[in-house]
């Protein structure tokens, strides 16, 4: 009987059956899938990040090696492309670009940039000569460009004396070179044909007849002539050379 139950015994463990696994065991497997599934996820999390990095890395870099204004350059040619495609629609339709564009902006907008353009550049007008010249001053230093070869030159050969004192010696001495001397006669050319330009409306003409006792009789007389001038020029004739009857 002995023998039977130890054949009966090998022969149950060489048939290669297995034994269930126990709670704990189930347990720690699936801590241990769920560690492997968090552990990939982090691991495509990784991955991502890196590649976002790496596309930030290279976007900025190409955002570096562009000019400071691009930004500013990019959205006006954009709005250039903008308002040609405006201005060929307005063509093909036979409409007047200008007037289509200020039919678009409200009144809003045109007073701000009214006021902008104010501050900009103020007309302050004319209150003495001091601020005239003033004005006159900023406005030709602002066309000067300076020549910095020149200049450096100048230094090179002056050395310390270059930048004079009360006690300097090269004060006085300096000879315009014949470009600046250009520069400057074209300037007053400049000058002189925009003063020929102004037209300045005379409140009195000196050369006229006074026929008005104040400014209020000037200006009913200005109007009198404007409606009755052509009816009473004879009359008025024969009363100043003292022909009339």
């Amino acid at each position: 009987m002995a023998t039977e139950t130890d054949e009966e015994s090998e022969i149950s463990s060489d048939s290669g059956e297995e034994s269930l696994p126990t709670p704990a065991e189930e347990l720690a497997a699936q801590k241990r899938e769920e560690r492997l599934r968090k552990f990939r996820e982090l691991h495509l999390k990784r991955n991502e990040a890196r590649k976002l990095n790496h596309h930030e890395v290279v976007e900025e870099d190409k955002r570096l090696k562009l000019p400071s204004n691009w930004e500013a350059k990019k959205a006006r040619l954009e709005w250039e492309l903008k308002e040609e495609e405006r201005k060929k629609e307005c063509a093909t339709k036979g409409e007047d670009y200008k007037r289509v564009k200020l039919l678009e902006i409200s009144a809003e907008d045109a007073d701000k940039w009214e006021r902008k353009k104010k501050r900009k550049n103020p007309d302050l007008g004319f209150s003495d000569y001091a601020a005239a010249q003033l004005r006159q001053y900023q406005r030709l230093t602002r066309q000067i460009k300076p020549d910095m070869e020149e200049y450096g030159k100048q230094r090179e050969q002056n050395g310390e004396e270059f930048y004079p004192t009360s006690n300097s010696l090269l004060h006085g001495t300096h000879v315009p070179s014949k470009e600046g001397i250009d520069r400057m006669v074209s300037d007053l050319d400049k000058q002189i044909e925009k003063r020929e330009k102004y037209s300045r409306r005379r409140a009195y003409n000196d050369d006229a007849d006074i026929d008005y006792i104040n400014e209020r009789n000037a200006k009913f007389n200005k109007k009198a002539e404007r409606f009755y001038g052509k009816y009473t020029a004879e009359i008025k004739q024969n009363l100043e050379r003292g022909t009339a009857v």
